[in-house]
Protein backbone atom coordinates (compact mmCIF):
# COMPACT_ATOMS: atom_id res chain seq x y z
CA UNK A 1 0.00 0.00 0.00
CA UNK A 2 1.54 3.34 -0.78
CA UNK A 3 1.83 6.27 1.39
CA UNK A 4 -0.72 8.24 0.23
CA UNK A 5 -3.78 5.89 0.50
CA UNK A 6 -2.97 5.10 4.44
CA UNK A 7 -6.09 3.75 6.10
CA UNK A 8 -7.98 4.91 8.95
CA UNK A 9 -10.66 2.69 10.73
CA UNK A 10 -13.06 4.79 12.45
CA UNK A 11 -13.82 2.61 15.27
CA UNK A 12 -12.28 1.32 18.75
CA UNK A 13 -14.14 -1.85 18.59
CA UNK A 14 -11.62 -4.97 18.52
CA UNK A 15 -13.78 -6.96 16.32
CA UNK A 16 -13.54 -4.75 13.55
CA UNK A 17 -9.85 -4.02 14.24
CA UNK A 18 -9.14 -8.13 13.81
CA UNK A 19 -11.36 -8.30 10.72
CA UNK A 20 -10.06 -5.44 9.22
CA UNK A 21 -6.26 -6.99 9.69
CA UNK A 22 -7.31 -10.04 7.47
CA UNK A 23 -6.41 -8.12 4.39
CA UNK A 24 -3.01 -7.30 6.10
CA UNK A 25 -4.01 -3.36 4.97
CA UNK A 26 -1.96 -1.37 7.35
CA UNK A 27 -4.47 1.19 8.82
CA UNK A 28 -3.85 3.64 11.89
CA UNK A 29 -7.47 4.27 14.78
CA UNK A 30 -8.99 6.96 15.49
CA UNK A 31 -12.17 6.65 17.54
CA UNK A 32 -14.83 8.68 15.86
CA UNK A 33 -18.01 9.84 18.31
CA UNK A 34 -21.31 10.53 16.70
CA UNK A 35 -24.89 10.89 18.30
CA UNK A 36 -25.64 7.11 17.72
CA UNK A 37 -29.55 8.24 18.08
CA UNK A 38 -32.32 7.09 15.81
CA UNK A 39 -34.04 9.58 14.10
CA UNK A 40 -38.07 9.68 13.85
CA UNK A 41 -39.32 6.77 10.96
CA UNK A 42 -35.89 6.49 10.28
CA UNK A 43 -35.82 2.68 8.58
CA UNK A 44 -32.58 0.82 9.74
CA UNK A 45 -30.76 0.50 6.59
CA UNK A 46 -30.84 4.26 5.81
CA UNK A 47 -29.61 4.40 10.01
CA UNK A 48 -26.05 2.45 9.81
CA UNK A 49 -25.57 4.00 6.20
CA UNK A 50 -26.11 7.37 8.09
CA UNK A 51 -23.60 6.45 11.13
CA UNK A 52 -20.99 4.62 9.00
CA UNK A 53 -20.87 8.09 7.05
CA UNK A 54 -20.90 10.20 9.79
CA UNK A 55 -18.11 7.96 11.62
CA UNK A 56 -15.71 8.49 8.92
CA UNK A 57 -16.50 11.99 8.35
CA UNK A 58 -16.34 12.76 11.97
CA UNK A 59 -12.52 11.12 11.55
CA UNK A 60 -11.89 13.20 8.82
CA UNK A 61 -11.20 16.36 10.16
CA UNK A 62 -8.57 14.99 12.13
CA UNK A 63 -7.15 12.82 8.76
CA UNK A 64 -4.43 14.23 6.23
CA UNK A 65 -5.63 14.16 2.61
CA UNK A 66 -3.63 10.87 2.22
CA UNK A 67 -6.07 9.30 4.38
CA UNK A 68 -9.02 6.61 3.21
CA UNK A 69 -11.53 6.40 6.01
CA UNK A 70 -13.54 3.23 6.97
CA UNK A 71 -16.82 3.69 9.04
CA UNK A 72 -19.23 1.07 10.01
CA UNK A 73 -22.49 1.12 12.25
CA UNK A 74 -24.27 -2.67 13.03
CA UNK A 75 -27.86 -2.59 14.51
CA UNK A 76 -29.88 -5.76 15.25
CA UNK A 77 -33.45 -5.47 13.99
CA UNK A 78 -36.48 -7.49 14.83
CA UNK A 79 -39.58 -6.90 13.57
CA UNK A 80 -38.78 -3.66 12.16
CA UNK A 81 -37.49 -2.53 15.53
CA UNK A 82 -33.23 -1.89 16.23
CA UNK A 83 -32.22 -3.21 19.48
CA UNK A 84 -29.89 -1.09 20.81
CA UNK A 85 -27.29 -1.89 23.64
CA UNK A 86 -28.71 -2.86 26.83
CA UNK A 87 -29.18 -0.11 29.74
CA UNK A 88 -28.62 -2.41 32.63
CA UNK A 89 -29.03 -6.20 33.37
CA UNK A 90 -32.55 -6.91 33.07
CA UNK A 91 -32.89 -5.06 29.71
CA UNK A 92 -30.36 -7.46 28.29
CA UNK A 93 -32.48 -10.31 29.81
CA UNK A 94 -35.61 -8.84 28.10
CA UNK A 95 -33.71 -8.46 24.86
CA UNK A 96 -32.26 -12.10 24.80
CA UNK A 97 -35.78 -13.59 25.65
CA UNK A 98 -37.50 -11.41 23.05
CA UNK A 99 -34.91 -12.70 20.24
CA UNK A 100 -34.99 -16.59 20.98
CA UNK A 101 -35.78 -18.84 18.70
CA UNK A 102 -36.67 -17.01 15.88
CA UNK A 103 -34.74 -14.83 13.42
CA UNK A 104 -34.26 -11.32 13.10
CA UNK A 105 -31.64 -9.62 10.67
CA UNK A 106 -28.52 -8.02 11.49
CA UNK A 107 -27.74 -4.52 8.90
CA UNK A 108 -23.92 -3.63 8.97
CA UNK A 109 -23.28 0.05 7.25
CA UNK A 110 -20.02 0.45 5.44
CA UNK A 111 -18.57 3.89 4.31
CA UNK A 112 -15.15 4.32 3.13
CA UNK A 113 -14.16 8.08 2.40
CA UNK A 114 -11.27 9.50 0.15
CA UNK A 115 -10.23 12.44 1.91
CA UNK A 116 -8.54 14.24 -1.18
CA UNK A 117 -11.36 14.11 -3.61
CA UNK A 118 -14.61 13.38 -0.54
CA UNK A 119 -15.77 10.46 -2.51
CA UNK A 120 -17.74 8.36 -0.64
CA UNK A 121 -18.70 4.62 -1.28
CA UNK A 122 -21.34 2.82 0.95
CA UNK A 123 -22.01 -0.43 0.99
CA UNK A 124 -24.92 -2.83 2.79
CA UNK A 125 -25.13 -6.24 4.08
CA UNK A 126 -27.99 -7.36 5.47
CA UNK A 127 -27.76 -10.83 7.48
CA UNK A 128 -30.57 -13.09 8.64
CA UNK A 129 -29.49 -14.55 11.78
CA UNK A 130 -31.52 -17.37 13.11
CA UNK A 131 -31.28 -17.81 17.35
CA UNK A 132 -31.37 -21.07 18.96
CA UNK A 133 -34.15 -21.89 21.65
CA UNK A 134 -31.95 -21.11 24.56
CA UNK A 135 -33.21 -21.29 28.30
CA UNK A 136 -33.35 -18.62 30.92
CA UNK A 137 -30.68 -20.32 33.13
CA UNK A 138 -28.85 -19.88 29.74
CA UNK A 139 -29.66 -15.75 29.79
CA UNK A 140 -28.85 -15.48 33.12
CA UNK A 141 -25.24 -17.24 33.19
CA UNK A 142 -24.59 -14.88 30.06
CA UNK A 143 -25.33 -11.92 30.94
CA UNK A 144 -23.92 -12.23 34.63
CA UNK A 145 -20.80 -12.35 32.44
CA UNK A 146 -21.48 -8.99 31.56
CA UNK A 147 -20.29 -9.40 28.11
CA UNK A 148 -23.85 -8.33 26.26
CA UNK A 149 -23.31 -5.32 27.77
CA UNK A 150 -21.54 -3.28 25.32
CA UNK A 151 -23.49 -5.86 22.32
CA UNK A 152 -26.59 -4.23 19.88
CA UNK A 153 -29.25 -7.14 20.71
CA UNK A 154 -27.53 -8.17 23.93
CA UNK A 155 -25.12 -10.41 22.26
CA UNK A 156 -21.75 -12.12 20.82
CA UNK A 157 -22.38 -14.59 17.79
CA UNK A 158 -18.77 -15.55 18.64
CA UNK A 159 -19.43 -15.89 22.45
CA UNK A 160 -17.42 -19.70 22.68
CA UNK A 161 -20.01 -20.74 25.57
CA UNK A 162 -23.34 -19.17 25.16
CA UNK A 163 -23.24 -19.32 21.01
CA UNK A 164 -26.50 -18.26 20.49
CA UNK A 165 -27.32 -18.76 16.96
CA UNK A 166 -28.71 -22.25 15.87
CA UNK A 167 -27.31 -21.65 12.04
CA UNK A 168 -26.76 -19.56 9.71
CA UNK A 169 -26.26 -18.85 5.82
CA UNK A 170 -24.96 -15.05 5.72
CA UNK A 171 -22.07 -13.00 6.53
CA UNK A 172 -20.92 -13.93 10.07
CA UNK A 173 -18.32 -11.34 9.73
CA UNK A 174 -21.16 -8.37 9.36
CA UNK A 175 -22.90 -9.67 12.37
CA UNK A 176 -19.38 -8.87 14.24
CA UNK A 177 -19.61 -5.67 13.31
CA UNK A 178 -17.39 -5.61 9.59
CA UNK A 179 -18.33 -7.73 6.75
CA UNK A 180 -15.08 -7.96 4.93
CA UNK A 181 -16.06 -8.76 1.17
CA UNK A 182 -18.17 -5.86 1.65
CA UNK A 183 -15.04 -3.32 2.81
CA UNK A 184 -12.51 -5.03 -0.08
CA UNK A 185 -15.37 -4.59 -2.52
CA UNK A 186 -15.00 -0.97 -1.89
CA UNK A 187 -11.63 -0.67 -1.19
CA UNK A 188 -10.17 -1.75 -4.59
CA UNK A 189 -12.86 0.73 -6.10
CA UNK A 190 -9.78 2.95 -5.16
CA UNK A 191 -7.05 0.77 -6.71
CA UNK A 192 -6.59 -0.96 -2.96
CA UNK A 193 -6.55 -4.57 -3.02
CA UNK A 194 -5.61 -6.42 0.08
CA UNK A 195 -2.68 -8.60 0.06
CA UNK A 196 -4.11 -11.92 1.59
CA UNK A 197 -7.17 -13.77 0.44
CA UNK A 198 -10.26 -12.18 2.62
CA UNK A 199 -12.46 -14.52 1.97
CA UNK A 200 -10.34 -17.62 3.10
CA UNK A 201 -8.67 -15.71 5.92
CA UNK A 202 -12.00 -14.48 7.58
CA UNK A 203 -13.55 -18.37 7.19
CA UNK A 204 -10.51 -19.39 9.06
CA UNK A 205 -10.37 -17.30 11.77
CA UNK A 206 -14.40 -17.52 12.61
CA UNK A 207 -14.23 -21.15 11.97
CA UNK A 208 -17.44 -20.50 9.03
CA UNK A 209 -18.21 -21.96 5.98
CA UNK A 210 -19.36 -18.52 3.88
CA UNK A 211 -22.04 -19.23 1.28
CA UNK A 212 -21.99 -15.57 -0.13
CA UNK A 213 -18.67 -14.30 -0.92
CA UNK A 214 -18.22 -15.37 -3.71
CA UNK A 215 -21.46 -13.96 -5.28
CA UNK A 216 -20.38 -10.10 -3.04
CA UNK A 217 -16.88 -10.03 -4.88
CA UNK A 218 -18.08 -10.56 -8.31
CA UNK A 219 -20.33 -7.65 -7.84
CA UNK A 220 -18.60 -4.46 -8.65
CA UNK A 221 -21.52 -2.57 -7.24
CA UNK A 222 -22.75 -1.70 -3.69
Amino acid sequence: MTEEKKLLLASNSPRRRQLLALGNWEFNIIVSDVDESQFADEAPRDYVLRLAQAKALTVAAKASLENIIIGSDTAVVDGGSILGKPTDKADAERMLKQLRGHTHQVFTGVAVYQVRDGKMMTELCITDVPMRDYSDAEITRYVNTGDPMDKAGAYAIQHPDFQPVASMNGCYASVMGLPMCHVTRALRQLDLYPTADVPSACQTLLNYQCLVSSAILRDSQP
